[in-house]
């Protein structure tokens, strides 16, 4: 999938920081969606945000520790190499931030710990919000 993604942007010129941004992630999660979707109309929706937290988490800690692990394996070095964090990588830090932060303010100040339907449409804007300071920083950075 990696190598067709990056066929498809060397093809249309389409840089892989877009690609990854876009098209990866969606691919990525349309599994974690179509089940969290599944549980949340089975009556679980605690099960569904749960997941919609515990999978990210799970790829970000476990996904970035065994990469870096192959990263030392592969150098064979004693010490891993200085991994530099692009601007799109901490535009997206700054997101999930925000989003936590958000969702606990919101949430367990505003609401007494449960999120009114009206919050998804503020995700929803943090998301196009993202992918917009994604695109500036990467076109304009």
């Amino acid at each position: 999938l990696v190598g067709m993604l990056q066929f498809l942007g060397t093809i249309c010129r389409i840089p892989s920081t877009i690609l990854g941004l876009t098209i990866l992630a969606w691919g990525n999660s349309m599994g974690d969606l179509s089940a969290n979707l599944a549980m949340a109309r089975k009556g679980m929706p605690d099960m569904a945000t749960t997941g919609c937290f515990a999978g990210p988490s799970f790829n970000l800690l476990v996904g970035t520790g065994l990469g870096f692990l192959y990263l030392q394996y592969e150098l064979q070095r004693s010490s891993i190499s200085p991994v530099s964090l692009t601007p799109t990588i901490r535009t997206g830090f700054m997101f999930v931030i925000v989003n936590c932060l958000s969702i606990i303010v919101c949430s367990g100040i505003c609401f007494k710990w449960r999120l009114p339907y009206r919050y998804s449409f503020v995700l929803f804007a943090f998301y196009l919000l993202f992918i917009a300071m994604s695109l500036e920083t990467l076109f304009f950075d």
